[in-house]
């Protein structure tokens, strides 16, 4: 990006070609020039083909850049200048994207999501210089990759709870939970164990179900898996599917607004808009896990700025303002906000203690034995 512009002028100078320009585009070269361009750290964030639309954690990386650079999603004043965005419409276009990035000289290139750990591992071990940062992954080798993972399950946990506490509150008999997850691995099994045993905490012997999409991009399965479960009693949904879990709010919708009493949870972002019903400010979502992957940008943004980035893997918990939950719905009453804000104080202060795994969970007592969860 930056260096790009300060290239073209040289060429433009020069009047050599366009090939001779660009070959001098690389990091090193251009470097004295840039500030010319850009006084702010630059960053390039490269997400999957869901993009910063999904209304999930791309959406929060893409936040937290914009807080960092005191922009608006509407304004986005120094895109193009300081910071921008790269979507990969299939895997194959993950090396070259980070390639590209690499080539273009940002101070750091960020990547979401796990499906990008081997193209970044590859990309990272041929630049040593360029500082990386991963969103969801923490086994990665290169001493330049900022690796951040997020305590999903202390989150989960919480809105677990808070569907409990809501089915106690309406006096709904024996009531049912369930969970979609997207791609089965060891980072959504922390969104499920998490949120079973938020549930289990006040209703012990609570019967929960859940399911699998196997895809971040299917909707509709996870809509007709919500229809049937809502159908069967199940009284909350809680989806970490990506753009999949859109189905189970859309979903939710349609019955609340029918008059059904079933709710959605939603997932990384505050998903409450996306439930609001038709002409209505009711929402199906009674509230989101927050996963505030913006905390960690804005974090290691400022490690470039400082000069004291480290390749490292860094867990953002509740106490590091890494996860939460929503209190946007006032179904969410303040009673039951109360209850919840107790239980995030004793999980801080270690009170309380939430298994991360499938394997951890199934020694706790009452836990379910058959869920689909896997631990990588």
């Amino acid at each position: 990006m930056k260096k790009i512009f300060f290239c073209l002028s040289l060429t433009a100078l020069a009047a050599v070609s366009l090939i001779g320009g660009l070959a001098g585009c690389r990091k090193k070269s251009a470097e004295p020039a840039a500030a010319a361009v850009s006084q702010d750290v630059t960053v390039r964030l490269l997400t999957d083909a869901t993009g910063i639309d999904d209304k999930s954690y791309n959406a929060a990386a893409w936040r937290g850049i914009l807080e960092y650079y005191g922009d608006t999603w509407a304004s986005a004043s120094k895109r193009g200048i300081s910071y921008d965005v790269v979507t990969a419409q299939t895997q194959d276009m993950y090396i070259p994207n980070l390639r590209q990035a690499t080539d273009e000289g940002y101070d750091l290139i960020v990547a979401t999501g796990f499906t990008w750990a081997d193209a970044l591992t590859e990309v990272a071990a041929d630049n040593p210089d360029q500082k990386y940062m991963i969103v969801d992954v923490d086994w990665l080798a290169p001493p330049n990759i900022m690796q951040a993972v997020y305590a999903e399950h202390e989150g989960s946990f919480l809105v677990g709870a808070a569907a409990a506490l809501k089915a106690k509150a309406d006096g709904i008999a024996n009531p049912r939970f369930g969970f979609i997850g997207g791609v089965p691995g060891a980072t959504i099994t922390k969104f499920e164990v998490g949120y079973v045993q938020g549930v289990l905490s006040v209703i012990p012997g609570a019967e929960i179900v859940d399911y699998y999409v196997n895809s971040w991009g299917e909707p509709a399965l996870a809509k007709t898996q919500a229809k049937n479960w809502y159908d069967s009693g199940v009284y909350a949904i809680y989806s970490a599917a990506g753009g999949s879990g859109n189905g189970t709010i859309a979903q939710a919708k349609e019955y609340r607004a029918a008059g059904r009493n079933v709710w959605a949870i939603g997932v990384d972002s505050d998903q409450h808009e996306e439930g609001l019903l038709p002409n209505s400010s009711e929402s199906a979502v009674l509230t989101s896990m927050l996963k505030r992957v913006e905390t960690s940008l804005v974090y290691a943004l400022n490690e470039v700025k400082n000069n004291t980035f480290k390749g490292e893997v860094i867990t953002f918990d509740i106490g590091k303002d890494g996860v939460g939950y929503s209190t946007t719905n006032p179904a969410l009453d303040r009673e039951i906000v109360a209850q919840l804000n107790t239980l995030q104080q004793q999980i801080v202060s270690g009170q309380i203690t939430i298994a991360a795994s499938n394997a951890e969970a199934k020694k706790i007592a009452g836990f379910p034995q058959n869920l689909k969860a896997i631990d990588d």
